[in-house]
C-alpha cells in the first residue's frame, strides 16, 4: 500500500462518497475507486460497502484508526524534515575542554537554544584525549580541542577555527602577591606556596614547571578545584582567561603580571570529525555561534 491509498480512503471516510472524495483530491472517481481497491487487495477485503450509501464494513472500522495513525506519523516525519532543513529541528553533538565548557560553549549553545528550542542536544566535556576519542569514534560531529593536533587519526579532522588563550596567573585579591607593585617568577614562587601545576596544555607547560620547581610545593588538581583554592587565598595558579573571565570581571580573582616571564598563551581549534555530508543547519548555527563567542572574546584568529 502507499500514501496516496490511505489518503483516498481517508478521505473517502470523511465525505461518505467516492465521487466528493475525488474532487477534494483534485482526481477522477476512477482514480479513487482504483485505489481504494488496491488497497482492499493488501488489506485482504472490503473497506466500504458499496450501494446508495458508502459506509465501512467491520474490516475498515478496524483499520482506520491505523490509517489516520499512519498518516499523522508520516506528516510528522515530513514536518521534522522540513524544520531540520531550515535549522529548527536536529541534532547536535558537541564535545568541549573542560575549561572552556562555561566561558566558550554555554554562551554559545544558549544563543542557539534559545531561538531553536526544538533541537536536541548531546554535549561532552573532558580533556584533550577524551574529546579526540569521541570525534574519532563518531559519537559528536564539533570538538574544541588543543592545536596544532598530533595524535594519530588527526588528519581526518577539519579545522574550522582557531583560538588563541592568554594563560595569566591569577590570586585571591587579599594575597600577597596582588598588593605588589612588581612580581617576577621568584615572587611567584616564594609567596605562591603551594602553587598550583595545572595542565591547561597537552602536557605541563615548561615555564609552570620551573615555576613548581622552584617553589618546592606544588598541587596538581583538577581545575574546579584550583579555582577554589585560588579564591579563598590557599593558593596561586596560572589560569586560560576563558575559564576566569567571570572571576577576573567581578573581583573574585586579580591577575597579576610576571615582568620577567614572556606572555603564555595555549591555542584552540573547533573541528569537525569526519562526515559523508557539509554542516546541517542546526550544527552550522552553533557553528557560528561559537564563532562569534570567540571573537567577543577576543580569542579568535584570523
Amino acid at each position: 500500500m502507499d500514501v496516496a491509498q490511505l489518503t483516498a480512503f481517508l478521505r473517502v471516510v470523511r465525505e461518505g462518497s467516492f465521487t466528493r472524495a475525488a474532487r477534494t483530491l483534485g482526481v477522477g472517481q476512477p482514480a479513487v475507486s482504483a485505489r481504494i481497491g488496491a488497497l482492499e487487495a493488501e488489506v485482504g477485503g472490503a473497506l466500504f460497502t458499496r450501494g446508495r450509501r458508502i459506509a465501512l464494513t467491520p474490516l475498515g472500522e478496524g483499520f482506520l484508526p491505523f490509517a489516520r495513525r499512519a498518516t499523522e506519523v508520516l506528516d510528522e516525519g515530513l514536518e521534522a524534515a522540513r524544520l531540520a532543513r531550515t535549522g529548527q529541528r536536529g541534532r547536535v553533538t558537541l564535545a568541549s575542554l573542560g575549561s572552556v565548557a562555561a566561558g566558550l560553549v554555554g554562551p554559545a549553545l544558549a544563543s542557539v537554544a534559545a531561538a531553536h528550542p526544538s533541537l536536541e542536544w548531546l554535549v561532552r566535556s573532558a580533556a584533550h584525549e577524551g574529546v579526540l576519542a569521541m570525534l574519532f569514534d563518531g559519537l559528536v560531529e564539533l570538538g574544541v580541542v588543543v592545536w596544532p593536533c598530533l595524535d594519530a587519526g588527526a588528519a581526518d579532522l577539519t579545522r574550522l577555527f582557531l583560538m588563541r588563550e592568554p594563560v595569566v596567573l591569577a590570586v585571591a585579591p587579599e594575597h600577597p602577591l596582588a598588593r605588589r607593585r612588581r612580581v617576577e617568577r621568584e615572587d611567584v614562587a616564594r609567596l605562591g606556596r603551594p602553587f598550583l601545576r595545572l595542565r591547561w596544555w597537552r602536557a605541563h607547560h615548561p615555564e609552570i614547571t620551573r615555576i613548581a620547581e622552584q617553589a618546592g610545593t606544588s598541587m596538581d588538581v583538577p581545575m574546579e578545584t584550583a579555582r577554589y583554592l585560588v579564591a579563598r587565598g590557599v593558593a596561586v595558579g596560572f589560569f586560560p582567561t576563558t575559564y576566569i573571565a567571570e572571576d577576573l570581571a567581578e573581583q573574585r580573582l586579580v591577575e597579576v603580571p610576571v615582568q620577567d616571564l614572556a606572555p603564555l598563551s595555549r591555542t584552540l581549534a573547533l573541528v569537525r570529525g569526519r562526515r559523508p555530508a557539509p554542516p546541517g543547519p542546526a550544527t552550522a548555527a552553533v557553528i557560528a555561534a561559537l564563532r562569534e563567542q570567540a571573537r567577543g572574546l577576543g580569542i579568535l584568529r584570523r
